[in-house]
């Protein structure tokens, strides 16, 4: 989050742009679930944007996170309180409370460094209901799966998170 910002104020700035490059790998590397289920549906998610649209993958990525997390929060509502107090700080309120709070600040954050949220955000507008299936159908390398890890998501529930995403 620091680094994120000083790198959009100074592309130059090594150690910024040093430290979300060593992050990324990290993260790639699998180290970042710390042997906890890692659930990458927004890669999917974005992937079908990225596919039809050509997108970039980071804002794709920030395009769909929060209605994703929105989508899914109260399968473990508290793991998003904890998100929201340890990258966020934020403390009061109850649990929902706090997911709520940790993924708005989340959405700030990526509107913070210039990063898409939604659709019209993202460049690609307004899609009709044919576009969002299609997007839902790709994100299923073989028709009738899941993808997910918190909740393995079905093509009825990948649906809603697009039109979550279609503003």
């Amino acid at each position: 989050i620091k680094n994120g910002r000083v790198a959009c104020e100074n592309k130059e700035d090594y150690h910024a742009m040093s430290e979300i490059m060593w992050a990324g790998s990290l993260s790639h590397n699998g180290l970042t679930g710390l042997g906890a289920p890692m659930d990458f549906t927004t890669h999917r998610l974005g992937h079908s944007l990225s596919a039809k649209f050509d997108v970039a993958h980071g804002a794709s990525l920030s395009t769909m996170w929060a209605h994703w997390a929105n989508y899914v929060k109260h399968k473990d509502i508290e793991r998003f309180a904890r998100y929201a107090r340890n990258v966020w700080g934020i403390t009061e309120g109850t649990d929902e409370e706090l997911a709520d709070k940790g993924i708005e600040a989340t959405v700030e954050f990526f509107k913070s460094i210039n990063m898409p949220t939604c659709f019209s955000e993202l460049g690609i507008g307004i899609q009709d209901e044919e576009g969002l299936r299609e997007l839902t159908n790709r994100c299923f390398y073989v028709k009738g799966t899941k993808v997910g890890k918190l909740i393995p998501l079905t093509e009825e529930d990948i649906y809603p998170i697009y039109v979550s995403a279609n503003k």
